[in-house]
């Protein structure tokens, strides 16, 4: 049976270096040692972790053939974007999902010392009613089993102050002010290479590494004040550099990531090659953080709610109420509950706390193009020169537009604002989300959606303009009666 021995460490961090959080020095990891390789019961285990710790390094393998590890055949190109050629020490983090542990295997049967880490973020105990048992305690399971097997050693690091300061927070802050966040760029960011690398920023890593789908290239030894490049992943479905487009050139020069150059199917075949004990777990869904709670309860915790009318932006027809502004964003679909549709959320009144809705969302002559964008970061410093000659992604997945942008200085003097023109329509822009820009497989850096429209966006009618400003809503009556719309199904 395997023994863990757990040992709190005290963290000492040097001066910050990253521009993102700090990690408080009463925080603790707490180390889980693999299970011995022999059954003697004389075995011994140190009781804690030197940082200076580390795996023999194994024979380098030559990229042009085969090799076999633990009797499983690798390609040469599953290691192509594991730095073969070199040894390293890397700190490898785990989720307990597959893509995280075949990146782990991947960089062990390269050769590398590996030691794992399992974050511990946000866990808010008044939902623990919807837990049978804690949401991380299965996925720290299978991120032990997975280093048991290869004798890597694990440890846990806990942040779940961390991530309630600079993620939760900034997401409640952002839905209460109308927008819609990123949840999982600002973890990138701000947890997963922000506090959690100041953490182990005095343990002497050569690399962090995960389980994303995207491609670092960095320099040469001899050109190492050259900047890194984030590049496409070979799996264009599966592939997150849009959420890794806003991180410092500082925090991307100490990233790798295995499976860059590999498709998901592909990462499936090695899970099932290594044997996996996760080898045949779903992929996670949603909110990172949420685990099984749903959406609308944690907003409704956390922002309350407060009943609403919603019109037609078309006719300023009252429609029927909702319970809070914030539980929607612009292109929304689900959750209107109104007959006679399919409607679509298209303009909120947040002052006056009313959702506009709209059955012609799809319109030609509503699409949108045009939009502005602030909080810019660029992996070079600067933005690009042929600012003509970009693309642009506006939400994860493989679409991309073609795009051009000019730089405005912000009304403070301080802040640049990119101002965007996509050369295709678009209708799910939506304040608060980020785009991320790219030259041909590079991304070059990001910003955050600062206006979802310019002045040929969706229009609302002087009537509902009028409604949503009446101090007194009750006047309205009872929602009209809404028919159904002309050429569509009863």
């Amino acid at each position: 049976m395997a023994k863990f021995i757990v040992s709190p460490k005290l963290l000492r961090l040097k001066p910050r270096l990253t521009p993102i959080v700090s990690l408080p020095s009463s925080h603790f990891l707490h180390y889980h040692f693999p299970k011995p390789t022999s059954s003697s019961s004389t075995a011994s285990f140190p009781q804690t972790l030197p940082t200076s710790y580390s795996l023999p390094p194994k024979p380098v393998s030559p990229l042009n053939t085969a090799a076999t590890f633990n009797n499983v055949i690798l390609d040469p190109r599953h290691l192509s974007c594991c730095m073969p050629d070199k040894r390293l020490k890397v700190a490898v983090l785990l989720s307990g999902g597959v893509d995280s542990s075949v990146a782990l295997r991947l960089l062990h049967a390269a050769g590398h010392s590996c030691t794992a880490f399992y974050l511990k973020i946000w866990f808010q105990e008044d939902f623990e009613n919807y837990w049978t048992e804690c949401p991380w305690e299965e996925d720290l399971k299978y991120a032990r089993a997975v280093c048991d097997q290869v004798d890597v050693p694990l440890q846990v690091v806990q942040l779940t102050d961390e991530y309630w300061n600079n993620v939760v927070s900034y997401i409640i802050e952002e839905y209460r002010c109308g927008r819609t966040p990123n949840p999982d760029v600002l973890c990138n960011t701000r947890i997963k290479f922000g506090a959690f690398m100041d953490a182990i920023y005095n343990m002497d890593y050569d690399y962090i590494a995960s389980g994303h789908y995207a491609n670092v290239v960095h320099p040469s030894a001899d050109q190492s004040n050259k900047a890194s490049i984030l590049e496409l992943s070979q799996d264009m479905v599966k592939d997150q550099t849009y959420f890794l487009s806003h991180l410092s050139q500082f925090q991307l020069k100490q990233l790798i990531f295995p499976l860059g150059c590999l498709s998901k199917d592909e990462v499936r075949q090695l899970a099932a090659k290594f044997d996996l004990p996760n080898k045949g777990r779903k992929d996670s869904q949603g909110i990172c953080f949420l685990g099984k709670i749903r959406f609308s309860d944690f907003v409704a915790r956390h922002i309350g709610e407060m009943e609403g009318i919603i019109l037609e932006a078309e006719t300023g027809d009252f429609l029927g109420k909702h319970r809070g502004f914030w539980f929607y964003t612009i292109g929304q679909r689900q959750g209107l509950r109104l007959p006679g549709g399919p409607w679509y959320v298209v303009q909120k009144d947040v002052k006056n706390n009313v959702v506009f809705v709209s059955r012609n969302y799809f319109s030609l002559d509503k699409r949108r193009r045009v939009f502005r964008v602030g909080s810019l970061k660029w992996f070079s410093g600067s933005p690009p020169n042929h600012i003509d000659q970009l693309q642009c992604k506006v939400r994860h997945g493989p679409g991309f537009y073609n795009c051009n942008f000019k730089m405005e200085h912000g009304e403070d003097g301080n802040d640049d604002i990119a101002v965007v023109q996509l050369y295709e329509d678009d209708q799910g822009l939506a304040a608060g989300q980020f785009a991320a820009f790219y030259e041909g497989q590079t991304c070059i850096g990001s910003g955050v959606i600062l206006e979802s429209w310019d002045d040929r966006g969706f229009p609302v009618c002087a009537k509902a303009l009028e409604i949503a400003r009446m101090e007194d809503k009750s006047e309205l009556g009872k929602p009209v009666k809404i028919m159904t719309k002309p050429g569509t199904l009863a």
